[in-house]
């Protein structure tokens, strides 16, 4: 048997804590979540047996197509991820690997499902705000009632607004704002109509796909990472205001010039 040089030796020695680290790592939680495509609700139906939109004070419009709001589903708060997981995730176009704090805010389990709830309501109350402000209807006279089961965060805000005002003006020459499509989209919206970015594009387009769209409404923010892996056959068309979002709705249905990403 050949002598081990001190060398070899040496450097044997000197692996052996990488190697142990490595091993380590492998099992050791890490500060990331792991996203997939989640589910999508049509705002102008009904959501767990209730209606997503109920309007009271005013007479509303029968509507046909769709306006689909979409998620991502991703791991809990308290879940553990580990490197298999991440590399996984790094390599396949149906997930995502983000950073922990960039889905979860907060420190405990409750205080992330309150903060997500209070989005969502705040997010509500925006959205009836911009659309009862666009159709220069009072609240006072209209109230907007809107549900929407097992969902936070204030990423449907855009959504709503659409819907709300497809229940209540349609596209504003006695059609729908939809044009009988199957229409998705996400984004937040404040009071005065303005959309923000949300996060997870990618994978939203993958559940609107998925759920039968053929149109993706998408803050224009959010382009690059929107066209970077779009399904096949789902059209994109880039917003910044509840205003520009039904100006493009209506070209689309008409066959005029629509925004493109």
């Amino acid at each position: 048997m050949p002598a081990v040089s001190p060398r070899a030796r040496l450097l044997a020695l000197c692996s052996a804590p990488v190697l142990a680290l490595f091993a380590v790592a492998a099992f050791a939680p890490l500060p990331f979540t792991v996203a997939q495509p989640g589910s999508t609700v049509n705002v102008l139906g009904s959501d767990h047996g209730k209606q997503v939109i109920s309007v009271s004070g005013t007479g509303t419009r029968k509507t046909a197509g769709q306006l689909r709001m979409t998620t991502i589903l991703a791991t809990g708060p308290d879940a553990t991820v580990r490197v298999k997981d991440v590399v996984s995730g790094w390599f396949a176009t149906d997930r995502a690997v983000m950073p922990h704090d960039s889905v979860y805010v907060g420190g405990t389990t409750k205080e992330i499902e309150r903060h997500n709830t209070e989005e969502m309501r705040e997010s509500q109350s925006s959205a009836t705000s911009a659309a009862l402000g666009y159709l220069h209807r009072s609240p006072r006279d209209v109230k907007v009632t809107l549900r929407l089961a097992d969902v936070g965060g204030p990423s449907a805000g855009l959504l709503f607004s659409l819907g709300i005002v497809d229940k209540l003006d349609g596209d504003g020459r006695g059609g729908d704002l939809t044009g009988g499509r199957t229409i998705a989209g996400t984004g937040t919206i404040d009071a005065k109509g303005k959309v923000g970015a949300v996060g997870g594009v990618p994978l939203k387009t993958q559940a609107a796909k998925r759920d039968g769209a053929t149109v993706f409404l998408v803050p224009k923010a959010e382009c690059a990472d929107a066209t970077a892996e779009l399904p096949k056959g789902l059209r994109l068309i880039p917003v910044t205001t509840l205003k520009g979002a039904v100006t493009a709705l209506r070209a689309l249905r008409s066959g005029g010039a629509v925004p493109q990403c």
